[in-house]
């Protein structure tokens, strides 16, 4: 088990003493560049708002005061630069990365038990990454196989049977792609032709909407980063699309009608804004305090799962031993108060997930209609 280099600051005491802080760096490797920076910044600004208010409070480990601090690194969604931050930060010392997308999460999987060892806290759905059945992982969202039924069923009933696809072709996309239809088809409806496009470079959305609408759907399957999926609404409904959307979680409802009118929205399924969450009033006022925007799941999830890793570190006594630290994720979730959780939360599995409420929705006359919801995952 290797050592986490330390940087000790000294602070002046009484009587002329000094004492000295543990620094614990904590790893970041996202998208803080291009077009899915918004999404990068979003998860970033759920980790610092986290390791402010502990740093503040004050968080003790084996006798030994803790401060916490953030050491981001640009991967621009790009699953080889992920593999090359992970190692820079590695070689730094750091034991604890966060890694905020599927293709960069199951790239560096592999490295997290060879040495150095370090913890990955992954925020995505994907699936697979939770089939890995790597022992360290810790896994924030609701796995997106959990979505799939009630989108599709609901859509389905509401607008007919015929999907368009026009998703991000990211890793991530391609998988939420497969598996939509793959759902569509089981519950008796036709998928139309691919036209998913890469969300990170493409500014204009019109071409890939043409040709998908040329199929005459009922129903068009959309998503990635919120903002560029905000676009693909917009060009739908400006070429006469009066049908229903099916959008992929990483798009969040509440970042999307800042740009385009709530109208456009109506008839689409997706996340229930986590301003809408009973008991997130708090984390709401706090953040839109600190970053003057309206927090999603991405600050939420990222802000509750370094309030976890505090927590465990605490009982585990380590702020080195990543594997203690892991072990210990289920106990810190559960004594965690409602107001460092954000969502309702029930505790970690046994294969590094977290194990929360999570909520789908409607959209119809602007108001979000809750979902009824079977969870079959976990």
């Amino acid at each position: 088990m290797k050592k986490r280099l330390l940087f000790p600051t000294l602070f002046a005491a009484m009587a002329g003493s000094a004492l000295a802080d543990q620094v614990v760096n904590i790893g970041f490797s996202g998208p803080l560049s291009g077009g899915a920076a918004f999404y990068g910044k979003d998860v970033q600004s759920g980790i610092d708002m986290a390791i402010g208010e502990l740093n503040r409070s004050g968080v003790t480990v084996k006798g030994e005061k803790v401060t916490f601090k953030l050491v981001a690194l640009d991967d621009r969604y790009l699953p080889n630069e992920t593999a090359t931050n992970v190692k820079r930060l590695t070689s730094q010392g750091i034991d604890i990365i966060f890694v905020p997308h599927s293709g960069g999460i199951l790239t560096v999987q592999p490295m997290t038990t060879r040495d150095p060892e370090f913890l990955l806290v992954a925020y995505s759905s994907e699936p697979k990454i939770l089939e890995a059945n790597n022992p360290m992982t810790f896994m924030l969202p609701p796995r997106y196989d959990n979505y799939l039924q009630p989108f599709v069923s609901t859509q389905m009933k509401a607008f007919g049977k015929k999907l368009a696809l026009v998703g991000t072709t990211s890793a991530y996309g391609k998988q939420w792609t497969e598996a939509i239809s793959g759902e569509w088809k089981k519950q008796g409806g036709t998928v139309g032709g691919n036209n998913g496009v890469d969300y990170n470079t493409t500014v204009d959305y019109s071409s890939a909407v043409t040709k998908a609408l040329a199929e005459k759907p009922d129903v068009m399957f959309i998503g990635g980063p919120s903002q560029p999926t905000a676009l693909v609404v917009k060009a739908a409904r400006e070429q006469g699309f009066k049908g229903g959307f099916i959008v992929m979680d990483q798009a969040k409802f509440e970042q999307m009608d800042t740009i385009v009118p709530r109208a456009y929205l109506d008839g689409s399924v997706g996340v229930l804004p986590t301003k809408e969450f009973a008991g997130t009033q708090l984390f709401v006022a706090q953040y839109q305090k600190l970053y003057k925007k309206i927090p999603t799941s991405e600050a939420a999830l990222n802000y509750m799962g370094m309030n976890v890793l505090a927590k465990a570190m605490e009982l585990a006594g380590t702020t080195s031993d990543a594997g203690a630290i892991r072990a210990k994720l289920d106990a810190a979730a559960k004594a965690l108060p409602q107001s460092k959780s954000v969502y309702k939360l029930f505790g970690v599995t046994s294969n590094g997930h977290v194990d929360a409420e999570f909520i789908v929705a409607s959209v119809k006359n602007g108001k979000y209609t809750r979902l009824r919801l079977t969870k079959t995952f976990k």
